[in-house]
């Protein structure tokens, strides 16, 4: 507790079961399920991506058991920024922190984007962008209302889109084909050659759609019953959970029909379905519709996910204090709620600055989201090292299986991650590294906050 907080001022409640962490974990990820990742098979082909995705859910696999020694450890709502902060300083908490707010920041208008898709197939008069505005005012809203509200939404919200996902799987098995799935797999070509590992590389990106933002159960660690038993199992069996459901969907999807038709678009899920049941089976209208509970649980868990990461830097001087405020009645971070969906507002009408580099704006959101989870990936298991080495006797209620193999692993393959995504995607990272460094010059001339902020909890 903080000063302010023993002051009297309201705080998070600790009010989260290990079934809605569960929830929290699968629902913040599922919607990578239904779109953004199909964009990997432009460059890679089915086959090319699937080698692409096995080696990024190994990443994230051991990724996920290492990063909840640091969870379990330090709950906190600021999850990475506490961990980088405590292992590196107060800098190392500033770059954390940062990438995991854009992580989180601009992942959410990709999904309203992908939630207006969805109503456009349904109704084609209605506008995408509008639509997704109107997700984030909505939303915004259920998150305001209560912790409590908001995790039994996402709970329920998942366990739909996990329903569906299985649906969709088995309305198209019927036609499935692998000689569909297989057909131009290697980047455009049948067959595998050196010509096809560019593509592959490319597609890491949209391979880590499918699992992007798992870590944002670390930001509801300060409202969890029992952090330290809760968020392993939630952590552990929602990457269980994820992996299985990627490549279930990936290989129906692409053995439908001619997957090159599903490589651009935000829905291909509808899509491949419709290659099988025809454009006016009922079995399509009822995939839109409930293909909605997907885009919806991972829409409004990383607004609960954006919100904590916003209210734990500015709760200790990393960002303006105006963002700490807890609501009084709810018990919620409702300016940061509404400060996080201004910015991905912005960027729903930001065509111009976004849309670069020939792709979509969709696939460009997605991509500048990656390079913050990338970044915060890195960070963490550098801490991870770094609180091994300089605090042994830390209690670590979890501790990281077969270390230092599995955070190593992690941390290599983040390192990869980044590397081949700077090659690709140059400008997207100029723009990335633009938005670190206005914060650090923030970071800099608030010293004299944190200070003051660092004096007032010692009190």
């Amino acid at each position: 507790m903080n000063a302010k907080q023993a002051a009297g001022q309201p705080a998070l409640q600790q009010t989260l079961s290990t079934f809605q962490l569960w929830g929290i974990a699968v629902g913040l990820v599922i919607s990578g399920e239904y779109f953004g990742w199909s964009y990997g098979w432009a460059s890679a082909g089915t086959l090319g991506f699937t080698i692409t995705a096995l080696f990024v859910a190994a990443m994230y696999t051991t990724f996920i058991f290492s990063f909840t020694e640091l969870t379990t450890s330090i709950p906190h709502a600021g999850g990475p920024f506490a961990y980088s902060k405590r292992a590196f300083g107060p800098a190392g908490g500033y770059l954390a922190g940062a990438a995991t707010l854009i992580e989180f920041v601009f992942a959410p208008p990709a999904i309203a984007l992908a939630i207006g898709a969805y109503l456009n197939v349904q109704f084609p008069q209605v506008d995408p962008k509008l639509a997704a505005v109107g997700a984030y005012a909505v939303f915004m809203t259920l998150n305001i209302v209560g912790v409590q509200v908001a995790a039994t939404f996402e709970l329920l919200m998942a366990l739909l889109a996990i329903f569906e996902l299985l649906v969709f799987m088995g309305v198209v098995a019927p036609g499935f084909s692998m000689a569909h799935f297989v057909k131009g797999g290697w980047s455009g070509a049948d067959s595998f050659s050196l010509a096809s590992i560019p593509g592959m590389f490319a597609a890491i990106p949209f391979a880590i759609w499918f699992f992007l933002a798992i870590e944002g159960v670390a930001m509801a660690a300060e409202e969890a019953k029992d952090p330290q038993r809760s968020i392993p199992i939630a952590y552990i069996t929602g990457i269980i959970t994820l992996v299985l459901l990627a490549i279930g969907v990936m290989v129906f999807a692409g053995g439908a029909g001619d997957w090159t038709k599903l490589a651009n678009i935000n829905d291909p899920l509808p899509q491949a379905m419709k290659l099988i049941v025809g454009e006016h089976s009922g079995w399509l209208h009822m995939l839109v519709w409930l293909g909605l509970f997907g885009l919806i649980a991972s829409f409004h868990g990383i607004i609960l996910g954006y919100s904590r990461q916003i209210y734990a830097l500015a709760r200790e001087a990393y960002l303006p204090h105006y963002f700490a405020r807890i609501h009084p009645r709810f018990k919620t971070p409702h300016r940061a709620i509404l400060a996080g969906g201004a910015v991905g507002i912005a960027a729903i009408y930001s065509d111009e600055l976004i849309k670069i580099g020939g792709l979509t704006l969709t696939a460009n959101i997605v991509t500048m989201s990656v390079f913050g989870a990338i970044t915060m990936y890195i960070i963490s298991m550098l801490s991870l090292f770094k609180l091994r080495r300089a605090e042994p006797h830390m209690a670590r209620p979890f501790r990281a299986p077969f270390y230092p193999l599995f955070p190593a692993i992690a941390l290599a393959g983040a390192v990869v991650c980044m590397a081949t995504m700077i090659y690709y995607n140059p400008l997207i990272f100029g723009l990335f590294v633009a938005f670190l460094a206005a914060g650090y010059v923030f970071f800099l001339l608030t010293k004299d906050s944190r200070r003051q902020h660092a004096a007032l909890d010692a009190v």
